[in-house]
């Protein structure tokens, strides 16, 4: 893959804007959720417009990655563009709410491939991996604003021009970034022709969506010992297994499980999920404390700060990645990531909106945003190049995993943990037994918090309050976790791992 330099300073635009795109769409629907209801007075299959594009994205990621090794990647950045352009423009013109879930699959497996190839052609375009990784900084850094801000201005969009314009927007800007692409990335062919591992592909793409349904089910949807989420483990676990004794023996694994035998992949994909862990769950949880606990008009106040430091922090990163090795910088963040979730597991009601910023500073500044760029070079600086596709997607996965993960336990913890406060304190405040479990609800607070009685009120913020502070115990649990997986990721550093591409890659 080559390119002149004002070619190279055009690729980057081209692929910023695709991930910027795509990693929207992750989030940009979760705040139009009401007027969707409301066009299409459907409520009990929402949340499945959210969960198939998901699904469809982090089923396919490593799939769309290892293509990428095998036939180029300009070939298939440029299929999954057009997919989920093609994905965006039907939701535009959806006429009911299974429609648009069908056609956020397409779009999810458009996603799938814009976020590993946009990694890999960076690592591809640089010669120097000082540059590679200074440039995932920027691009870590977009993928992590648009997490944190797509909820923020999908709000925006649908309120102005209506929840349609979320997807429409994206056409004008995917078709830029395809004609650019299009003309200014040039490709080598491989001579050899690759051999498909369609049973591997299949067998991951089972395991994934079964454990993924399952996650996001449990605690919510089924009881986690209920039938459907015992089945779909097992699904998972049965259907996994096979699927490593199947790579063990492909002559091209589509996840080559000897990756995972360097101590820096390894502990990189722990790591990832454990960030997951904590990204989900703060995204999900501290506008309800802002809004319901707190008692703020909306969350900007906590989510701008957060938006602006995670940005810093993948930068930052980004650049002292030529200064320390990557596991030091892993054990800032990871250490970083337990001061904070201690700090939220603890904040109380009557917090002041100073303190509120400087822990949104610290958790997006040195919790959140240097993974973002840190992984992604740690992975790329120790793998052979010729898995630089399948390589950059084990980022991506094990992130969207642990934040699946994430959410759906911390859901469970601070569902049931609302539920016990009230019910200990209802006879306290007045509140009748046959109205605890309509209360119980963190959503309560948030719509309809000011037509509560005041006395009532303060009791259920100072109950979800608390209930939040819990969940973020599971934060700091798995932040120790990665400490302990980054004291033994091994000293490898960015300037000792230069790479002479193989034979087998195209570059």
């Amino acid at each position: 893959m080559t390119g002149s330099g004002s070619n190279n300073k055009l690729i980057i635009l081209a692929m910023a804007l695709g991930l910027l795109m795509s990693s929207l769409d992750n989030t940009i629907v979760a705040s139009c959720i009401n007027k969707l209801s409301e066009d299409f007075n459907v409520f009990d299959k929402i949340s499945w417009i959210f969960t198939a594009y998901m699904l469809a994205a982090t089923s396919t990621m490593l799939v769309f990655g290892k293509m990428s090794d095998l036939f180029g990647r300009k070939m298939f950045y440029m299929i999954g563009i057009a997919m989920f352009l093609i994905g965006s423009a039907l939701c535009g013109i959806a006429q009911n709410v299974d429609q648009l879930i069908w056609f956020r699959v397409i779009q999810g497996i458009g996603s799938g491939a814009l976020f590993p190839i946009s990694f890999t052609i960076i690592y591809t375009i640089f010669k120097d991996p000082k540059d590679a990784a200074k440039m995932s900084g920027v691009f870590g850094a977009i993928f992590g604003l648009s997490s944190v801000a797509g909820p923020q201005l999908g709000s925006f969009i649908a309120e102005h021009l209506g929840w349609r314009w979320n997807f429409y927007i994206n056409v004008p800007i995917g078709l830029a970034s395809m004609i650019v692409l299009m003309f200014a990335l040039k490709e080598t062919r491989s001579e050899r022709k690759p051999k498909i591992d369609y049973i591997g592909t299949l067998f991951l793409i089972i395991t994934t969506v079964s454990l993924m349904l399952a996650l996001e089910w449990g605690g919510k949807d089924y009881a986690w010992s209920s039938w459907q989420e015992i089945s779909l483990f097992a699904i998972s676990a049965v259907i996994g297994t096979l699927f490593i004794l199947v790579e063990r023996n492909a002559a091209e694994p589509v996840l080559p499980l000897t990756l995972f035998k360097n101590k820096m992949v390894l502990g990189t994909s722990i790591i990832c999920f454990c960030q997951g862990v904590l990204m989900f769950s703060a995204i999900t949880y501290l506008p309800s404390f802002t809004v319901g606990v707190l008692g703020n008009s909306n969350s900007n106040g906590v989510l701008t700060p957060m938006m602006a430091s995670l940005i810093a922090g993948a930068i930052l990163f980004g650049f002292l990645q030529s200064k320390f090795t990557f596991r030091t910088l892993m054990l800032i963040s990871m250490l970083l990531t337990i001061v904070v979730a201690s700090l939220l597991s603890v904040v109380s009601a009557d917090v002041s909106s100073g303190y509120m910023i400087a822990l949104m500073i610290l958790l997006g500044l040195g919790a959140v945003g240097p993974l973002m760029s840190v992984a992604q070079s740690a992975i790329a600086a120790n793998v052979d190049p010729k898995y630089m596709g399948v390589s950059s997607s084990i980022v991506g996965f094990w992130r969207n995993i642990g934040g699946i993960l994430g959410a759906s336990i911390m859901a469970t913890i601070v569902n049931n943990n609302l539920y016990r406060l009230i019910t200990e304190g209802a006879a306290k405040v007045g509140i009748p037994d046959d109205k605890i479990s309509l209360l119980a609800n963190p959503e309560l607070l948030m719509r309809a918090g000011g037509t509560i009685d005041p006395q009532i009120r303060r009791f259920l913020q100072e109950a979800l309050g608390t209930a939040i502070n819990h969940g973020f115990i599971l934060s700091i649990c798995v932040g120790s976790i990665g400490l302990i997986t980054a004291m033994f990721v091994g000293a490898s550093r960015l300037d000792s791992t230069k790479r002479q591409p193989s034979s087998a890659s195209h570059v």
